[in-house]
Parts: C-alpha cells; structure tokens; sequence
C-alpha cells in the first residue's frame, strides 16, 4: 500500500487525460506544420503560374498588372511573418494582455466571450476545411460563388464556416468542454499555418522571451498580485452572451439554463478512471513550440530542395545529416511535455509548461545545426537561395 502511494505519480502520468493531452498536442503541432507547409507551396506554384502565363502573354481574371500586388497577398495567404521587434515586443503584449483580463475580466467578459467566438468559428472553418474539401469533391466542380462584398467562396468553405458556425453556436448554448477544445485547436493550427518565424536568431529571442514570461506569471505573480495570474485567468469562466441577453429582455428560464462559458485559451481532457479530474494545457504552449517546428519542417523541405537541384558527384550524406530537424524538435517536445507532466504531479502544483518545452526543443536543434554546420545559415537567412558559381578557379 506504501509502496502504491508512493509511486502514485507515476500512475498519473498514464492517465487517459494525460495520453490524450499528448497526442492531440503533438498531432496538432504535426498537422498546423504540414499544412502550412502546403500553403507556402501552392501560393509558391500559383505564383509561378502567373508568371509563366505572364510570359506567354495568356490573361486570367484578377492577373493584371494594376492589381498584382493584391493577388500577391492572396497567394501568400494573408500570412504574417515575425521579425525581430515583433519578437521581443510579444512577451510584454501578452503580459499586458494578461493583466487586462485579470483586472478588467468582470466587466469586459461580454466582450472577451464574443472575440473569442468570432475568431475561433473562423479558426474551426480553416481546421475543417479539408475534411469538407473532401467529402464535396466528387459532387462539386471547384466553382466559386459570389457573396457580394464578402468575397467569392467555394461549396467546400461554404460548408466548413456552416459547420464551424454550429458547433460555435451549440458550445454557447451548452458550454461542452469537447467543443471548446475543437475551437482551441482549430486556433491552433490557424496560428501555426499563418504565422511564421524567419529565422532560427527571431525563433530563439520569441521563445526565451516566452519562457520568461511563462515563469513570471506563474511562479511570481502572486507576490505581487496575491494570486497565481495565469491560473487565475485561464480557469476563470466567462458569462455567457446568450444568458445576459435574456436578462435583458426578461427571459427568466433562458437566462438561469445559460450555463457559464470557459473560454478556449485551453485544451482540457478528462480523465476515464478519476470522474471530475481534467488534465489542462494552455494554447500558447502547443502554438509557440509549434512555430518552432513549422519553421524547422520548412527548413528541411527547403533543403531537402537544394540537395535535389544539385549537379550530380556530390558525396553521400552521413547518419548525421539523415536526421531531420523537425524530427528532432518533435522529439524534444514530447520530452520536454512528458518532464512538465512528472514535474506537475511531484510538486502538486502548476507549472509553466514553457519552462520545460523550450529547453527540450531549442537546445538540441541548436547542437544539431552546429553539428551539422548549419547553425550559420539558420540563425539569420536560412531561405536565401545561394548559387553555386560553375566557373573553375585556376
């Protein structure tokens, strides 16, 4: 019997919540880099489209000249690239974020709860998007249909808003925790498809900056503020938009049956044995690791490219070199989860999963790109096509 309590944690660690948490983080981090690796190579492919339908003198609808820079951005997806400054500056939004919805959230949740649905059914739309691409194809022949001022859409992500419309509407109106984890992980993979970091120098300062952050709010706030921030924020429930609206009108029934909405800031799981137990982890801590190895999966294909391109004659690459980047990051992840969850249950507290993420994917993508001796190019322009000159010295 001592011997059980003992090594009790280690039960924990096995627990259904906590297998679930690790694999719906790592398949998302899989997923939201993959598919932003696809974006990045269809918006490379329609540009080349262009411009070889450019040259041959062939016109399409929106290829003009005076409106190239518009189809530009279309092609890229609206996609937002980090730089330095955005780095650094990042952490203190989120703190000043942070301190807003921990001072202000009584009064301004009306506000938080509408965002955060608004931004998510568009999130769920682009994570469903494929599935209904899919099921739509044999009866759909890709033609887009105008919505006026809205934009031109196809059947597919007609579908997907629909479908992403209703469960946002069904999570209000019931409040489900497995809702609002299919809303957390839809924003997710919409921030780890549209955001990207350039290089590995931007990736290092944002994912320091973070873990400061991370342990600040964690372990210190309560010296200053008298209660654990972070905790606080994330575990505490908003009021529902519907339930106040009833109030309003003097819907009585309405308003009591609204149940309180816990915003999608989260993934929660439970567990199958321990009835009432959740295990927890924040969005930013699947998404900022997530960025890493989005930028690494690049990287790799990118290379991977090159080595293509290459005249023929060139050397066999060692065991070292078959070892791909992203693998090792995705590999330091779980890592460093499964040491944030064993540190969780020895110490019976919370802990700043960045803590522990950062260290087990950036230290050893580092150590490998030095091995490799790819530390250089990767720290400030890993993209940057370098020509090979053919001409011989004498």
């Amino acid at each position: 019997m001592t011997l059980s309590a003992e090594y009790q944690w280690a039960y924990s660690i096995v627990d259904s919540s906590r297998v679930s948490t690790f694999l719906i983080s790592i398949l998302l981090i899989v997923y939201g880099s993959f598919r932003s690796l696809n974006l990045e190579q269809e918006a490379r492919e329609r540009e080349s489209e262009k411009e070889r339908n450019k040259l041959l003198g062939i016109t399409t609808p929106g290829s003009s000249a005076d409106n190239m820079s518009s189809s530009i951005l279309e092609n890229q997806y609206y996609v937002q690239t980090l730089d330095t400054m955005q780095a650094l500056c990042l952490p203190l939004g989120a703190s000043v974020s942070l301190l807003i919805m921990f001072f202000f959230f009584d009064s301004m949740q009306m506000l938080f709860a509408v965002c955060t649905a608004i931004i998510a059914t568009v999130a769920l739309a682009f994570l469903l998007l494929p599935m209904c691409q899919y099921i739509s194809r044999p009866c759909s022949d890709n033609k887009k249909i105008s919505f006026g001022m809205c934009g031109r859409f196809t059947g597919a992500e007609i579908m997907a808003f629909c479908l992403s419309v209703t469960i946002v509407c069904i999570w209000v109106m019931t409040g489900h925790w497995l809702l609002m984890d299919a809303m957390g992980m839809g924003l997710c993979v919409a921030f780890i498809a549209f955001v990207r970091l350039p290089s590995l120098k931007v990736s290092t300062l944002l994912l320091t900056g973070l873990l400061v952050y991370d342990v600040f709010w964690v372990f210190f706030s309560s010296y200053l503020f008298n209660a654990n921030v972070m905790v606080k924020v994330a575990t505490r429930p908003a009021d529902n938009p519907v339930g106040a609206m009833a109030r309003k009108l003097h819907l009585g029934s309405v308003g009591r049956e609204a149940p309180k909405l816990s915003l999608p800031g989260k993934l929660v799981f439970p567990s199958m044995h321990n009835s009432g137990h959740f295990s927890m982890l924040g969005l930013g801590d699947i998404v900022m690791p997530g960025l890493l190895l989005c930028f690494v999966l690049r990287y790799d294909a990118y290379k991977k490219a090159q080595l293509l391109s290459t005249e023929a004659g060139v050397p066999a690459p060692s065991q070292l070199s078959k070892i791909s980047y992203f693998h090792c990051s995705l590999i330091g992840y779980f890592l460093g989860l499964l040491t944030a969850t064993v540190s969780s249950e020895v110490f019976k507290a919370a802990q700043p999963a960045l803590l522990y993420l950062v260290p087990f994917t950036l230290l050893p993508l580092l150590t490998m790109a030095y091995l490799k001796g790819d530390l250089r190019r990767m720290w400030s322009e890993p993209f940057i096509i370098q020509t090979q000159s053919k001409n011989l010295d004498v």
